[in-house]
């Protein structure tokens, strides 16, 4: 059956795939659907009034990638910019940019939230109801797919934890997933409690502003330097044009990842030692041992990128101090930490996480039947066990999140094709083995993850049940190995045969 076929006339709009979230995931589905699946209809539907998501939603100051753009853009359009750890003004052109170039900005419907999908056996579709931000109405479409891109967090609000005496200070306190546009800190004394990438992005930033910052944190972190340039890439450019050279770049920069993280696994005690000589020797005199010296081990949470050492060259001169140090409570003036000592400040930045919504909050419900999602499992790290032709993307933790996003759109791809080839139009994992042990989907450590454990699906003990953090694994089972799996169904909805692993003849015929 060719895409699109057999659909009947109906006043509800249908397509083949229904995206939902144009951020990078989301305009990353859409160009690998273009290219691979061009006979196809799909349609965005994205809940805010402009694309781009986090990268058009975080408006702090300094705003910037984590990770190298080399990895960090997708691996068809080439990342050209000077900085390999980039602004995120300078990502959010790269993604519009390369929207408006596919023609994918064309099938984006911006304010329409999902919040309902429902799955119907015999008809081999979704039915997505989506709220208009405009009017209040309630939208809904068909889709023979439904690919969730929406990322894990919560995009109305942001993680702050109860302070005592918050209602008591006389400044401003500001939350970064919501700056305000006229907040002007120069002159001004800020205090940024929090110790995570938004923390040490912050204090800097604010330096350059003209304020005097203090980070307030309850524990430290692993703070790493790397080049905002990455002069390999120039030259790799240079030599062999954009495209190769972007190839060329991506696959060192990978093999370093993976190298790195490798090693902060397999020694993390000689790897804590090794961070710790770093920033001793970018931070002399200074107490490394309380202040950037952890209790857990290197990459058991993300480590913190400050490109050419912005954080540790602030510290340095004088521009901004670091606390370590429990909050007693809010005063008037500013915080008194667990220690007695009183910081005053004018502006209070509580860079203290995320929280996370799983697949934007929608609803899903199968012939009838809602779907748990802390009760299912993730097939391959891109599908729900029980829940037919729905597939999502969660990036790595440990790594660039588009390398995982471009193999799992890569792989929804080939398994469509496969499909099409065999006379399918259904698709659902299933486990066969409930006595397999099961953990946690994400095995990280970071607060915001801890948090929300409970609402996320879960990861098995062993493919394909568990979620891979490892970009070579990956490739092997998303890109390489065959889509079919003993551990999928396929079926024809007007058949009604279901098989295991490979298509019947008469199913194919």
């Amino acid at each position: 059956m060719t895409p699109s076929a057999a659909v009947p006339a109906t006043a509800v709009e249908h397509v083949d795939v229904l995206i939902v979230g144009a951020g990078l995931s989301g305009i990353g589905a859409a160009w690998h659907l273009q290219d691979k699946q061009p006979g196809r209809t799909y349609a965005i539907l994205e809940a805010r009034e402009a694309s781009g998501g986090t990268w058009d939603l975080f408006r702090y100051p300094g705003i910037r990638s984590d990770s190298d753009l080399s990895t960090f853009a997708y691996a068809f359009k080439p990342w050209t910019g000077e900085k390999a750890i980039a602004d995120g003004p300078d990502i959010l052109r790269y993604l519009r940019e390369t929207a408006a170039e596919a023609g994918i900005d064309r099938h984006i419907r911006y304010g329409h939230k999902v919040v309902r999908a429902s799955w119907s056996g015999e008809d081999a579709r979704w039915t997505v109801e989506a709220q208009r931000a405009d009017s209040g109405e309630t939208v809904r479409m068909t889709a023979g797919w439904l690919f969730c891109a929406s990322g894990y967090y919560r995009y109305d609000e942001g993680y702050t934890p109860r302070f005592e005496g918050v209602e008591d200070f006389r400044g401003q306190v500001v939350h970064p997933q919501h700056w305000p546009e006229d907040l002007d800190v120069a002159g001004k004394r800020i205090a940024v409690i929090g110790s995570g990438a938004t923390a040490v992005t912050l204090v800097p930033a604010l330096v350059a502003q003209g304020a005097h910052v203090v980070q307030v944190q309850r524990s430290p972190s692993y703070v790493m330097t790397l080049p905002s340039r990455d002069v390999v890439a120039d030259k790799l450019r240079q030599w062999f044009g954009d495209q190769r050279g972007h190839e060329l770049t991506r696959r060192k920069n990978i093999w370093r990842q993976r190298k790195l993280y490798a090693f902060c696994q397999r020694r993390p005690k000689l790897a804590r030692r090794l961070i710790r000589w770093i920033t001793a020797r970018q931070l002399p005199g200074f107490d490394v041992d309380t202040h950037f010296n952890p209790t857990y081990d290197p990459w058991d949470q993300r480590l913190c990128a400050v490109p050419d050492g912005d954080l540790f060259k602030a510290l340095r001169r004088g521009q901004a101090e670091i606390v370590t140090d429990g909050i007693e409570t809010f005063t008037e003036r500013g915080l008194r930490l667990a220690s007695g000592q009183e910081l005053e400040a004018d502006v209070i930045v509580t860079a203290t996480g995320l929280n996370l919504l799983i697949f934007g909050g929608a609803e899903l419900e199968v012939d009838g039947d809602p779907v748990s999602v802390p009760d299912a499992l993730a097939f391959r790290g891109m599908m729900l066990s029980g829940v037919p032709n729905f597939a999502f993307a969660i990036g790595y933790t440990n790594s660039s999140w588009t390398l995982k996003v471009d193999l799992v759109c890569e792989h929804l791809c080939r398994l469509m094709t496969y499909m099409d080839e065999c006379g399918l139009d259904t698709v659902v994992p299933v486990n066969d083995d409930p006595a397999m042990p099961t953990r946690p989907l994400l095995d990280f450590g970071a607060g915001y993850v801890l948090r929300s454990l409970h609402e996320l699906p879960k990861q098995g003990a062993r493919s394909p049940w568990h979620l891979a953090m490892d970009y070579n694994e990956d490739v092997r089972h998303l890109r390489d190995a065959p889509v079919a799996d003993p551990a999928l169904r396929f079926s024809q909805s007007d058949a009604g045969a279901v098989h295991d692993g490979e298509p019947v003849l008469e199913a194919a015929a």
